[in-house]
């Protein structure tokens, strides 16, 4: 048998170590790399801080179990909602749009959500102007848009002769979150209210007999499904159990009339 010269063997086994550690170290690179692009692809949302709730008197009522709820789910909660008002299109709207700018960046939100009001009377193009603008002002304090659709009212002569306007509005609002999905969106309360007025729901006053108000039952069925779909937009947020805030007092709220 043929002696190897010396070093031979130890040259084999250097590539070989190099060659080894060259696709260790390849795939390393490789692993980072994908890291990289996944994490770059997918950011994680940033927490949610704060809310703030824009809307009419129905939102007023609505906000009372959304405080509690907001408060056991430690996060902020703040209600600009307004008796008689609260509208950005529609009878005045221009005394609103006077302070509204400045009371969202000053509330420092990560999220507003703006409840469609018994007020946002106007054409399909007054409609898309003020949405337009409510999503530029919220969106340059930093914080996103969420519409909600206002629960079915029972018109009253004062109400019939805008339902045209109302019942477009909804539409009007998805088209403007559609435009702008990462900053936007429409969530649409049929789930909670169905289609029509309904007094009550099983066997209790669900809306007030005024036919445009929410009694506490109804309204806070619609704080937990708002906190549940808000939770489904923002993975990072985490809504209390129902238990831990709709006994907390607020239900006895004089807002809450005809119930």
């Amino acid at each position: 048998m043929t002696a190897e010269p010396p070093g031979h063997g130890d040259g084999i086994v250097g590539i070989m170590i190099t060659r080894r550690h060259l696709a260790i170290a390849m795939t390393g690179l490789l692993l980072a790399t994908a890291c990289s692009t996944q994490s770059a692809a997918t950011p994680a949302p940033p927490p949610v801080s704060k809310v703030l709730f824009l809307g009419d008197s129905i939102a007023v009522g609505e906000a009372l179990p959304m405080a509690a709820a907001f408060k056991a789910s430690g996060i902020g909660f703040e209600s600009l909602a307004a008796e008689g008002g609260g509208n950005v299109v529609g009878p005045f709207s221009e005394e609103n749009w006077k302070t509204l700018p400045d009371r969202i960046t000053t509330a420092k939100p990560a999220v507003v959500v703006y409840q469609l009001t018994t007020y946002d009377w106007g054409s399909q193009q007054e409609q898309k102007a003020a949405y337009d603008k409510l999503l530029t002002t919220v969106t340059g304090a930093g914080a996103k848009l969420v519409f909600v659709t206002s629960p079915p009212i029972k018109p009253d002569d004062f109400y019939k002769p805008h339902m045209d306007d109302l019942n477009r509005a909804p539409e009007v609002a998805r088209a403007v979150a559609a435009g702008s999905p990462d900053n936007a969106s429409l969530l649409d309360a049929t789930a909670v209210w169905t289609s029509t007025y309904q007094q009550t729901k099983d066997g209790k006053a669900d809306r007030s007999a005024d036919g445009i108000h929410t009694c506490p039952q109804g309204a806070a069925r619609f704080t937990n499904w708002l906190l549940a779909e808000l939770a489904k937009l923002q993975p990072s947020f985490t809504p209390a159990a129902a238990q831990d805030w709709a006994n907390t007092g607020w239900a006895a709220d004089k807002h809450f009339k005809g119930c």
